[in-house]
């Protein structure tokens, strides 16, 4: 018996400490970013230690002086906050009658709607270039906001599969208190799928945050420049004739970049569990 106890506790200790060497193998990029923000840059290129030899916050202070860094937040942030918006409202309401009513070529809309998810984004770049430069969109936010308030096909999908897991009965119950089918999906599918809507809300403002490829194409200005495009273009300097990356600032600008998603994350975990489980209940 004592045995058998023994090998257990022992087989517990074992996951515990495979559970931290995965945890500190993910995390070791995180840490070796954040001890490079404080590093001088002769160290950082000669030197491997994580904790500094000369600690400075120097590189921060480079990036407040020698950027518009808090422009740069304000255009990522009315990028996230306005696809994010977007994105909840299109994908929910397309996702509302796919999930609740009955119509005749619903499974086959919605088919296509999935098949577009194969289309890679990338394959879409140059003709919405084109398009938007010609209705005089470029050097803009709106090339990346407008079109996320058309509904993405994954976003959709979600919605989807959590209305159906609600049983019907409630939206009966609604009718017959003289709602409208516009008044149950605000009155009773929205308040029930916040689970959803914090879900995609999340997933969608990570990915507009730390999103590079589109505002590099569509971005030429410093006026509506996002922190993405900064890291690439601004947190650097020459010497002579030489030119040289500041890669310390470029740490200490991603240690800024890195603190709101693992903020959101943290706040919005238990949801993002939560809605990740309960939206493929039903098929």
């Amino acid at each position: 018996m004592y045995s058998a106890k023994a090998k257990k506790r022992a087989g517990r200790i074992s996951i515990l400490i495979l559970k931290i060497i995965v945890a500190f193998i993910m995390f070791s990029p995180i840490i070796w970013v954040f001890s490079g923000s404080f590093k001088t840059l002769t160290e950082f290129t000669t030197s491997s230690n994580i904790i500094p030899k000369n600690f400075t916050w120097e590189n921060f202070r480079y990036i407040f002086n020698n950027s518009n860094y808090f422009l740069y937040v304000r255009n990522t942030v009315l990028l996230m906050g306005g696809a994010t918006l977007g994105t909840l409202i299109s994908s929910s309401l397309v996702a509302y009658p796919l999930a609740r009513m009955e119509f005749a070529g619903k499974n086959v809309i919605f088919a296509i709607i999935v098949g577009t998810m194969m289309i890679p984004n990338i394959a879409l770049i140059i003709p919405q270039y084109i398009m938007f430069g010609k209705i005089g969109w470029l050097d803009s936010l709106l090339p990346m906001i407008i079109p996320a308030c058309f509904a993405y096909p994954y976003n959709v999908f979600l919605f989807r599969q959590f209305f159906r897991s609600i049983p019907k009965e409630l939206d009966e119950s609604a009718y017959i208190d003289g709602c409208s089918k516009m008044g149950v999906f605000f009155k009773v599918l929205v308040p029930l799928s916040k689970p959803t809507f914090a879900t995609i809300g999340v997933l969608s403002c990570v990915f507009w945050w730390n999103e590079l490829t589109q505002p590099v194409f569509y971005i030429n200005s410093d006026q509506w420049r996002t922190l993405t495009i900064a890291l690439m273009t601004t947190f650097m300097y020459t010497s002579g004739n030489a030119f040289v990356i500041n890669w310390p600032s470029i740490m200490a600008a991603c240690t800024l970049m890195i603190i709101p998603p693992m903020i959101l994350y943290l706040c919005g975990s238990r949801f993002l569990v939560e809605g990740i489980k309960t939206s493929g209940l039903k098929g």
